[in-house]
């Protein structure tokens, strides 16, 4: 039963690390769903501002909010401005010091939660599905994917019956836990009914110790970024000297 599995959930732990940090004795229920309602909150709020997840660290007297988007300059705002105006306004909700990180996603074809949601938001325009999946893929791949899988579900084209329609391309082994498996589901509200969206995006395998700390993945993700410049940098020089 793999296919029934949350692919994060599968890997929690061992290569995937937790969107909430925190711990507390007896007040568990109270903080998961004030983490709900703050997720709630900045989705809607944020809702331009191409905004993937929201990573939630806290002590007992701040909250530290990570945000990961592929857009943000919308986010902070001419500045500063914006960012200080959300902060004010989490605040007020939460009755906590807030502090507020962005980290940005460099390639966000490769980001299961933005993938989703640009899927889903087209789906809501008209656009036609097999076009959005067939070009979420494409895009996907010619960034770097190992493989990727979407999948959509409803009154798909206006028919009567509902359906489930689903494309892929490249290798997703769910099953293989070292894998890289980034998963998003979502839901396209059309005129027709809601629609389903899901996405699996493969993006290699993991060898050896991972850094779950929260923060650890956009670091590394950024420092992979400089580390290719560099690179290339050198191939380049290497290749005008010959």
């Amino acid at each position: 039963m793999g296919q029934k599995t949350n692919p994060t959930g599968f890997r929690l732990g061992i290569i995937k690390g937790w969107d909430s940090n925190w711990y507390s004795d007896d007040n568990q229920p109270n903080l998961i769903m004030e983490d709900e309602k703050l997720r709630e909150y900045l989705r809607a709020r944020l809702r331009n501002g191409g905004l993937s997840n929201v990573i939630i660290e806290r002590t007992p007297k701040r909250i530290l909010l990570t945000l990961r988007t592929s857009r943000p300059g919308v986010i902070i705002g001419k500045g500063g401005e914006q960012i200080e105006l959300l902060r004010e306004e989490l605040k007020k909700i939460t009755s906590k010091e807030v502090q507020i990180n962005v980290s940005e996603i460099k390639r966000p074809e490769l980001d299961a939660s933005l993938v989703a949601q640009n899927i889903a938001q087209q789906l809501t325009s008209r656009v036609s599905f097999r076009r959005a999946m067939k070009t979420a893929i494409a895009s996907a791949m010619r960034m770097g994917a190992k493989g990727i899988k979407v999948r959509c579900a409803g009154r798909l084209g206006g028919a009567e019956m509902a359906r489930t329609e689903q494309y892929k391309e490249g290798q997703v082994p769910l099953h293989t836990i070292r894998s890289d498996i980034d998963y998003w589901n979502t839901t396209a509200n059309t005129i027709y009914g809601s629609i389903g969206v899901s996405v699996w995006i493969f993006k290699g395998e993991i060898i050896g110790d991972v850094d779950l700390t929260p923060g650890a993945q956009a670091a590394k993700e950024a420092e992979s970024k400089r580390g290719r410049r560099g690179g290339d940098d050198r191939g380049k020089r290497n290749n005008r000297r010959r």
